[in-house]
């Protein structure tokens, strides 16, 4: 009997085991419908970005360029670009409450993307056709190497989901990786602050560095705050722990240092620079700052990793072929150069203002000693003349320039 039993105890116990390995695949498909909701949203997030600094910009130009004696808060083109500004940083934080860290960060390459199509698109010189493509001919070919890794990036993106509670956040701060990771950061992040400010050492990848190792920390936070705001308005209520706040409050603290970092160095270098090896350092250190905190890529095969560790350097090549080809930026100079009039020595010697030699030709503003120039250069007097009323009523004028000579 037992024998004969046994033969239905399987075949009974087969659609269980069916129905258990079904389930896998349910959660697959739907952790790969959320990394599109979030791939999706953190790229029309980058291309409104894109769009709304480009219309800001050309309200400033609009208003350079015309007599409009209005500030350029008071224009509707400027808030017109503040509200898209504003509804494109909300895209990209919300897609942080859907796909992995890893995922989202390399997407911003479609800001630099749409923001060299939109240059393109709306460039205003004429260029003969062969000169418009030896100009642009690197753009086309950095766009097209752009797509192609994002696109590598969102097929074989990380898929590891897990709900943003303060209890799951709570564990992965404390976890050794994390611990670990944390404090080399902080080690590399104090030595390049030393050499920054103490030796100063004002290279463009020490500062960028400092705004990577930020930036990590900040992508981290927004991922938390955002996905516990998201756990919240799903029912579950998540605002009510301590660790949103400190999440929050760090998330603004690394955000300010980091815009402050940024701004010294597009001061510094040019905004081309600083966009390309600002995006390959920060992405780099987010991935890292990802695959540590949140462990992106557990359970991961290495096929998977490899086509998205390639889609990442595709799109690095990309935006860095797109950000050599701008042209570096000339301040606008309204006054003619001293050095390109005759007989000037140059005016600037490594942007060091210095005064002319007074004895090439006369010179305004020169501290020199002027008691022995030539008596040419002493001016011509004006003295006052006493008014005489002629017999005719007719007054003579009240001044009357005199000769100048060596004697006087």
């Amino acid at each position: 009997m037992e024998g004969g039993n046994s033969p239905n105890l399987q075949l009974q116990q087969l659609p269980l085991a069916t129905a258990a390995v079904s389930v896998p695949p349910h959660t697959d498909s739907f952790s790969y419908k959320e990394n599109l909701i979030g791939a999706l949203l953190a790229i029309f997030g980058h291309l409104v970005i894109s769009i709304a600094l480009n219309l800001q910009k050309y309200s400033h130009i609009r208003l350079a360029g015309s007599k409009d004696p209005r500030a350029y808060f008071k224009t509707k083109t400027w808030w017109c670009g503040l509200f898209l500004l504003g509804l494109g940083e909300l895209g990209v934080f919300s897609s942080y409450a859907f796909a992995p860290l890893s995922l989202i960060v390399p997407l911003s390459a479609v800001s630099v993307i749409a923001s060299a199509i939109i240059g393109i698109i709306f460039i205003k010189e004429k260029w003969k056709p062969k000169d418009f493509l030896r100009r642009y001919v690197l753009s086309f070919v950095g766009c097209g190497l752009a797509i192609v890794g994002t696109y590598l990036l969102i097929t074989f993106g990380p898929n590891s989901h897990e709900k943003m509670t303060a209890e799951n956040i709570t564990r992965h701060l404390v976890s050794w990786p994390f611990l670990l990771y944390m404090l080399v950061e902080i080690i590399i992040f104090c030595l390049l602050l030393y050499f920054y400010k103490e030796k100063n050492a004002n290279y463009i990848v020490v500062i960028l560095l400092l705004v990577a190792l930020l930036g990590s920390m900040t992508v981290v936070t927004v991922k938390a705050v955002a996905g516990m705001i998201v756990v919240s308005i799903q029912g579950n209520l998540q605002l009510d722990y301590p660790i949103f706040y400190i999440m929050l409050v760090c998330m603004i603290a690394t955000a300010i240092s980091q815009a402050t970092f940024l701004a010294q160095a597009s001061q510094l270098y040019d905004s081309s620079q600083v966009a390309s090896i600002g995006y390959i350092l920060s992405t780099t250190a987010a991935i890292t700052a990802g695959a540590t905190f949140y462990l992106d890529f557990t359970g991961e095969d290495v096929l998977h990793i490899c086509m998205f560790a390639l889609g990442c350097l595709i799109a690095f090549l990309g935006v860095f072929l797109i950000t050599r080809n701008k042209k570096k930026s000339v301040p606008f100079e309204p006054y003619i150069s001293m050095d390109a009039m005759p007989g000037m020595q140059n005016m600037h010697d490594k942007g060091i203002a210095v005064q002319p030699d007074l004895k090439a030709s006369f010179s305004y503003g020169a501290l020199e000693n002027n008691d022995n120039m030539p008596e040419i250069y002493t001016p011509a007097t004006l003295p006052i003349v006493q008014e005489q009323h002629g017999s005719k009523g007719v007054s003579a004028p009240p001044y009357r320039v005199l000769e100048h000579s060596k004697k006087e």
